[in-house]
C-alpha cells in the first residue's frame, strides 16, 4: 500500500479534529496551559503571536489571561492577498473588534494601522494539522507560515521568534517528509506534553 499524500493526511486529521467532542476540546484547552507553562519564554516574552482557532484547532483562550495579566502583547496573523506570501501580525486583546478574512477567520479589524512583521515577534504559537517530533509540520496547504518564517532557516536555531506548534496529541505522526520550503518547529505543545523537537545532526 502506498504512503498517504499530504492532501490525504490533511483530510484525515481535519476529520478527526472536527469529530472531537466539545467536552474533550475544553479539557484539552485547560491541559494545554499547564504544559505550555513549562516553556520559560511564555512567562517572559513580551511579543507573543498566536491564532484564532478555526476548523477544530486547539483554542488558545485559556492561555491569553496569563499573557495579558503580565502585560505581554498578543498578536493575531493577518492573511495577505495571495498564497505563499508572508503573514503580518496585529495586536489584539479580548473584546477588540475583528473582521473575517477571505477564509472566514477573524482578524483584528484595524490591522492596517497596527501590523508588524514576523521578525519583531519573540514567541509564536503556530496552528497545524499534523506534526512529528523532529519539528516537521503539516499545515493547511497555503504556505503562509513557511513563507513568513523562512528567514529562520538562514541561521542557527533556536532563535527568535521561537516557533511552538499547538496540537492535539492525536495529530502526531511518526514522520513527515519535509518539503524544501518547510520551516521546522522548535517545540510542539499538546494537551499531554511539551515536546522539544529534535532533528538529526
Amino acid at each position: 500500500m502506498s504512503e498517504p499524500t499530504r492532501r490525504q493526511l490533511r483530510t484525515r486529521m481535519r476529520r478527526a479534529r472536527a469529530a472531537l467532542p466539545a467536552n474533550e476540546r475544553v479539557k484539552a484547552t485547560v491541559a494545554l496551559v499547564g504544559n505550555l507553562s513549562e516553556l520559560a519564554e511564555l512567562g517572559t516574552d513580551e511579543r507573543v503571536a498566536g491564532y484564532w482557532a478555526s476548523d477544530g484547532e486547539l483554542p488558545l483562550a485559556a492561555v491569553l489571561p496569563g499573557l495579558f495579566a503580565r502585560g505581554a502583547q498578543f498578536f493575531l496573523p493577518v492573511v495577505p492577498a495571495t498564497l505563499r506570501q508572508p503573514l503580518w501580525f496585529a495586536p489584539w486583546r479580548t473584546g477588540m473588534p475583528v473582521r473575517a478574512n477571505r477564509y472566514g477567520i477573524p482578524e483584528p479589524a484595524d490591522a492596517e494601522r497596527t501590523i508588524v512583521a514576523a521578525e519583531s515577534l519573540e514567541l509564536v504559537l503556530v496552528p497545524l494539522v499534523a506534526f512529528d517530533r523532529r519539528g516537521h509540520r503539516l499545515g493547511m496547504g497555503g504556505g503562509f507560515y513557511d513563507a513568513t518564517f523562512a528567514f529562520l532557516s538562514k541561521g542557527e536555531r533556536p532563535r527568535e521568534p521561537l516557533l511552538v506548534g499547538i496540537a492535539y496529541s492525536f495529530q502526531e505522526l511518526p514522520a513527515i517528509a519535509p518539503a524544501d520550503h518547510d520551516v521546522h518547529l522548535d517545540y510542539v505543545c499538546t494537551e499531554r506534553e511539551l515536546i522539544e523537537c529534535v532533528r538529526p545532526a
